[in-house]
């Protein structure tokens, strides 16, 4: 029986019930008269699920990896898009504010508004009364965004709070999400 590909082992690895899909693969295989062997994988709840269960795993590692250096004060990646080091499609940009597509989108329209500075805030937790005006700036940016990409009639703003949230960078941000339907509750 020829060998499995690495693609196919890594798949079979992500399973817990990796045993079982083997068993059945090997099974379910057909040779052809190329001599080509083919596995037919039993179908195992839906592909999405799969892979949004996945998702949400890295999601949580990510965010518990960021909140360990989340108040050391280094520069974040938004500190190196803010300043030109890494590119970004930006969306919308002015004196305090800027606007970036997220490039791993949770919608037709995904964009991240950030404040150009950070002054403590890391997190909506930990915002003070000097940052009023520029939360009030970060929402009407928000708005701004949503107008620019024609979802001005239906759109989400999220903000990630800490670990239990899944907020894997301490650089406050807000997501704007539109070009589809959203469902409620979210999460």
């Amino acid at each position: 029986m020829a060998s499995v590909t690495s693609s196919s082992m890594l798949l079979l690895r992500n399973f817990s019930t990796a045993g079982r899909i083997v068993q059945s693969v090997r099974a379910n295989s057909r040779i052809f008269s190329t001599g080509e062997l083919i596995r037919v994988l039993p179908r195992i709840g839906s592909p999405r699920s799969i892979c949004t269960s996945r998702a949400a795993h890295n999601e949580e590692v990510a965010a518990k990896s960021a909140a360990a250096v989340a108040d050391t004060g280094a520069p974040t990646i938004f500190d190196k898009i803010i300043a030109k080091e890494i590119p970004s499609e930006i969306v919308y940009e002015d004196e305090n504010v800027l606007a970036f597509r997220d490039v791993n989108p949770q919608a037709p329209v995904h964009v991240l508004v950030i404040p150009k500075l950070r002054n403590g805030l890391t997190m909506l937790g930990k915002a003070e009364p000097k940052h009023v005006e520029v939360l009030g700036q970060l929402l009407h940016a928000s708005k701004i965004v949503a107008e620019k990409e024609g979802i001005l009639d239906g759109f989400r703003v999220v903000i990630n709070n800490g670990v239990e949230a899944c907020q894997s960078v301490y650089h406050l941000h807000l997501h704007v999400l539109g070009g589809r339907q959203m469902k409620w509750p979210p999460g």
